[in-house]
């Protein structure tokens, strides 16, 4: 596969707070240096600027922390302006890592701090309300220490994600609408009262069926903070549907940590996923993860999980692929007419909803590297802000490289 053949191309981004974060901007260096650009701004800007379609991204799905980073790119701002809106948030000025060598575009994000990232759930700010939770309504099973939990501890997030709804609104998206740019922009949360994943775009009307929802009724500041609404520790985002309903909303990695059928179903032909949740391998110099604590452990078993999730979805678009393929190859031996196979391959194409144009590339941290396992989720600091998105860097090089430009 040579990437600069690919007309339609796509980034997608998953969460897992700033850490998740600076991978992708790590991530996003690495593909600048290899050539790639991210079109962004408003439909005359891309429409000016960014002609070629050849490895220019105008296609972004972002979910929790990576709808963050989506969101920034859709807008217009480069990198670096990315790069020093953490830096400076906590901080440290970064100095520009190449020649401005693209167009124009917006170059200053207001700093992005602690204050924007971590808002006191006021329904559970005042140790009144956490108390009066106790008579709150209680379950309906009846139990022992479960239930017990259940009853005394009704807070539905110890902060909320108003901050980051308005710092996004007011500084980097005053428009603040998905018609108003010149890209497609995804951004995917979860139905916090049902099982459907709802995805917010620029749509002509709510589709929907039972596992999934196609929203146009959400400001993409809103999408965001609903996206990014990690339980236990943020609250649950609402909005107000296009019937004036209001539904709440809550992280968008719960159904899927990588949603590349959204940019695969709205048209790409080269998908470039980017993911910072990779497990702990054992290192002789760490040693076993049963010394760090509960933590640490919790946190290896939330990776295992999200792993096997995003395994077993490579593995099954290998497998569909691999399946079409070796049933193509099986007509054509038989001598079934031509007409016949190519039906026969459109219906078995349609079921399974395969993309037969689509490629994909997935980068992600070595599971070697312990110090990324290791480092804080949602930390500001620097040294460490540094050090993840030296890891994307890497990671998105080492996993480029395989393919010719």
């Amino acid at each position: 596969m040579r990437l600069s053949e690919k007309q339609n191309v796509a980034l997608v981004l998953s969460g897992g707070g700033v850490k998740a974060a600076a991978f992708h901007i790590g991530v996003c260096i690495g593909l600048r240096e290899m050539g790639f650009r991210f079109a962004g701004g408003s439909p005359e800007h891309v429409t000016n600027v960014f002609s070629d379609n050849s490895m220019t991204f105008k296609t972004y799905v972002g979910s929790s922390a990576g709808s963050v980073i989506a969101t920034f790119l859709a807008a217009g701002y480069d990198i670096d302006s990315i790069v020093n809106a953490f830096m400076q948030g906590s901080g440290q000025t970064v100095t520009p890592t190449r020649n401005r060598r693209r167009d124009p575009s917006p170059s200053y994000l207001r700093p992005l701090n602690y204050r924007d990232l971590f808002s006191l759930n006021v329904s559970a700010g005042h140790p009144a309300r956490v108390f009066s939770s106790f008579f709150k309504k209680t379950p309906v099973i009846s139990g022992g220490i479960e239930v017990l939990l259940k009853r005394g501890f009704k807070v539905n997030g110890i902060f909320s994600t108003n901050n980051l709804e308005k710092y996004l609104r007011e500084n980097a998206h005053p428009e603040n609408t998905f018609k108003s740019l010149g890209v497609k922009l995804y951004i995917v949360a979860t139905q916090l009262n049902h099982s459907r994943k709802v995805v917010f775009g620029d749509f002509a009307e709510t589709i929907k069926d039972e596992q999934i929802k196609y929203a146009p009724f959400a400001s993409v500041s809103q999408a965001v903070a609903a996206s990014a609404a990690l339980p236990p520790f943020f609250a649950p985002y609402p909005i107000q549907d296009d019937r004036g309903r209001e539904h709440w909303y809550f992280d968008g990695e719960i159904r899927d940590t990588l949603s590349t059928h959204v940019a695969a179903d709205h048209g790409a032909d080269l998908i470039i996923a980017s993911y910072s949740i990779q497990p702990y391998h054992f290192n002789k110099e760490i040693g076993s993860l049963h010394e760090f604590g509960m933590p640490i452990i919790f946190n290896q078993a939330l990776y295992q999980v999200v792993q096997q999730k995003i395994t077993n979805h490579i593995r099954t678009q290998k497998m569909i692929k691999n399946l079409i393929g070796t049933v193509d190859g099986y007509l054509k031996e038989a001598n079934i007419p031509a007409e016949h196979r190519e039906k026969l391959l459109e219906i078995l194409i349609s079921r399974t909803n395969f993309k037969p144009n689509a490629e994909y590339v997935y980068i992600h941290p070595s599971p070697h590297d312990y110090e990324m396992f290791f480092a804080d989720h949602f930390s500001l600091n620097p040294d460490i802000l540094a050090k993840i998105v030296k890891t994307g860097f890497r990671s998105a090089m080492t996993s480029l490289r395989k393919y010719a430009v």
